[in-house]
C-alpha cells in the first residue's frame, strides 16, 4: 500500500471516529432531553393531582350541625367535653366503643359530659387502595346530616371489616344505613363521597393537633393514657 494510500485510508478512519462521535453526543443529547421532558411532565402531574386534592379538601363540604371548628360532632350538653378521635376501620377503637361506650352514653344521659366525636381516616393504607377509613368517615358524616349520627356510628362498628381487607363498599354502607333508617339522600351523599374530603380534612387537622393514633381519648384537653370506663369516670368526676 502507497503511502497515499495510507494517508486517504487513516484521514476517512477520522473522519468515521468523528462521525460516530457526533452520533453518540446527538443520541446522548436527545436522550437528556426525553428524560428532563419526562420529568418535567410528571412533576406537572404530579403538582396538579396534589393541587387538585389540596383545592378539593380546602372546599370540601362541611357537614350541618358539625362543632369544635367543623371537626366533630356533639352528643350531649354537659360541661365536662371528652373528644374522641376514632378511625372506622381500627380494632382498638371498635374494642373502646365494646368497653367505654355505654359509659360515655351514661355520662352523657347525667348531663356530666358533652362528647364530640372526630371520625378521622389513619389507616386508609390498610383497606388495599379502597380508601374505607375516609370514605366511611364521610359516611357517618352524611348520617349526622339526617340526625343519625349515633346510630350509624354504632352500626359501622357491628360490622366494622379487618384491618388489611377492602373495607365495606358503598353498597354495603348504604344497606347498613338502612337498618339505621337513612334514605336516599344518604345513598346519594356515600355514592357522590359528598363528605370525602370533609373526613380528609377532618384527619389533617387531628394530626396538627398532635393525634398520631386512635381511638384518642380526651377529657377537658387532657388526654386519658387508658381510656377505660374507670378511667373515663374518674376523669369527668
Amino acid at each position: 500500500m502507497s503511502k497515499g494510500t495510507k494517508e486517504r485510508a487513516a484521514a476517512k478512519r477520522i473522519v468515521e471516529q468523528q462521525k460516530a462521535a457526533e452520533r453518540r453526543r446527538a443520541v446522548t443529547l436527545w436522550t437528556t432531553v426525553a428524560v428532563v421532558a419526562f420529568l418535567l411532565i410528571a412533576g406537572l402531574i404530579g403538582w396538579g393531582v396534589l393541587a387538585g386534592q389540596k383545592n378539593d379538601t380546602a372546599n370540601a363540604a362541611v357537614p350541618p350541625g358539625t362543632v369544635d371548628s367543623g371537626t366533630a360532632f356533639a352528643v350531649g350538653d354537659g360541661p365536662v367535653t371528652v373528644d374522641v378521635y376514632e378511625d372506622f376501620m381500627c380494632p382498638i377503637c371498635h374494642q373502646f366503643e365494646q368497653q367505654s361506650g355505654a359509659t360515655l352514653q351514661q355520662l352523657v344521659a347525667a348531663k356530666k359530659v358533652t362528647v364530640r366525636y372526630h371520625p378521622i381516616a389513619i389507616l386508609d393504607d390498610k383497606s388495599n387502595g379502597t380508601r374505607y377509613s375516609t370514605r366511611a368517615a364521610g359516611a357517618v358524616a352524611a348520617a349526622a346530616e339526617e340526625g343519625k349520627f349515633l346510630q350509624y356510628h354504632q352500626v359501622l362498628f357491628d360490622n366494622q371489616p379487618a384491618e388489611g381487607s377492602n373495607g365495606l363498599d358503598s353498597a354495603k354502607l348504604i344497606e347498613l344505613g338502612q337498618t339505621a333508617g337513612l334514605g336516599d339522600k344518604f345513598a346519594a351523599a356515600v355514592n357522590d363521597g359528598k363528605y370525602d374530603g370533609w373526613a380528609t380534612k377532618v384527619t389533617d387537622e387531628s394530626s396538627k393537633r398532635g393525634v398520631v393514633g386512635t381511638p384518642t381519648v380526651l377529657v377537658n384537653g387532657e388526654k386519658l393514657p387508658s381510656p377505660t370506663p374507670d378511667a373515663l369516670t374518674s376523669a369527668v368526676g
